[in-house]
């Protein structure tokens, strides 16, 4: 009998558990729906994993946090007392997720309250990722990613050769939701932690910083700023709304802001001066990085904000010589953080899976991501997408 996929309850991204205390507090009552998507072509039919991943959901939704795990939480200063004792009788509702074929497509869906589905997101991606990846060859593909690992290990060590610049190169892990497995996960932050501690600043996952001593990296993602597309605001309002909110809830901490639910551009519309002082820096996720990052700077400059107390992180879709290239371009100006995924944890020569499980409904409305890079945009009501792109003036990609 194979080991269930998911070990822990703590092991998924750590803004999971930021956004959702969020959430907690400021809106208990609201009602959401994720839905399931993969965006490249896999090499046999993911609906071919139905009866494994039901098996795998069935297993989550027993599981609850362990007393070391909520111990864990409440050493974490931003983690308040009351959201891990909510985390001692939390269990996943099986009702909430439903597993369906559509041909050869694998479709997930999670309905009902947030608090009580929005978690169910990165367990369901390395879920599908980790039983994908158990039908190929397991001695070539570790023999293979252990190769790639060593080579990252020897670029980034001889990346240190280089005459140093204002501000140091740090990197983190980001790879949990589209991991080849969750042993090697392990094997490739336990290497990067003992071998390149200089650039290896952190992981994600929140099980793996307890396990390892780590530090745990994450503040919000998008789902939290597109929920405040229905939360009553003015549309035109909601990331101000979102922004506010997550200010009053964390006071200073968790502050690197993400800027592309509806593009770079409409974020520093709304992104002033208040926001720019209280915010530690901003996260690229779309769009070409250093179009961005100009934009950043030159938003601070305008502010009459020294960028060089501010950070700009960036993680979308890096691998190292993106990071070094990224790094060389800003490091003098601002400092700087990468967060690596698929790259550290799926790099075996077998071509990754592009999936996500997204929000696309809450209080019975649609809401939407405008990205800045062709298709990330998701949402099914094109009514809904053509009005937030008038509101925010946002042309399509």
């Amino acid at each position: 009998m194979t080991a269930p996929v998911v070990r822990s309850l703590l092991e998924t991204d750590l803004y999971k558990f930021t956004m959702w205390q969020a959430l907690l507090h400021g809106h208990p009552n609201s009602h959401t729906e994720y839905e399931f998507v993969c965006r490249n072509q896999p090499a046999y039919p993911l609906s071919e994993l139905r009866a494994e991943l039901e098996r795998e959901l069935d297993q989550l939704c027993a599981m609850s946090f362990t007393d070391e795990e909520l111990r864990y939480l409440r050493t974490l200063r931003y983690i308040k007392s009351d959201f891990v004792d909510f985390l001692t009788v939390f269990r996943f509702q099986r009702r909430f997720i439903t597993v369906g074929t559509d041909g050869d497509t694998l479709t997930i869906r999670a309905s009902g309250p947030q608090v009580h589905v929005m978690g169910f997101e990165i367990y369901v991606l390395y879920i599908v990722n980790e039983l994908y990846f158990r039908r190929f060859d397991q001695s070539a593909a570790l023999a293979e990613g252990r190769a790639r690992l060593q080579a990252k290990v020897a670029a980034l060590k001889a990346f240190g050769q280089q005459p140093a610049r204002r501000n140091p190169f740090e990197f983190s892990d980001f790879g949990t939701r589209r991991r080849y497995s969750g042993v090697w996960h392990d094997e490739v932050v336990q290497c990067l932690a003992q071998q390149v501690p200089e650039y290896f600043k952190g992981t994600s996952n929140v099980y793996k910083a307890m396990r390892f001593g780590l530090v745990p990296i994450g503040t919000m993602a998008h789902e939290y700023m597109q929920s405040f597309q229905a939360f009553g605001v003015r549309l035109r309002d909601f990331q101000k709304a979102s922004l506010e909110a997550w200010v009053q809830e964390y006071r200073g901490d968790l502050g690197v802001a993400l800027t592309d639910v509806v593009g770079m551009d409409a974020f520093l519309n709304d992104f002033d001066l208040y926001f720019a002082k209280l915010f530690d820096g901003l996260r690229h996720d779309s769009g070409d990085p250093v179009v961005w990052g100009e934009k950043a700077l030159a938003h601070y400059a305008r502010l009459r904000i020294d960028a060089k107390t501010k950070r700009l992180v960036f993680s979308d879709g890096l691998n190292l010589q993106k990071a070094f290239d990224l790094y060389g371009h800003f490091a003098d100006r601002i400092m700087t953080g990468f967060g690596i995924g698929t790259h550290l944890t799926n790099d075996m020569g077998l071509e990754p899976l592009n999936i996500v499980m997204k929000l696309v409904a809450c209080n019975g409305q649609s809401v939407a991501k405008l990205s800045d890079s062709p298709g990330k945009t998701l949402c099914k009501d094109e009514t809904f997408l053509a009005y937030l792109r008038q509101v925010f003036q946002h042309h399509a990609s």
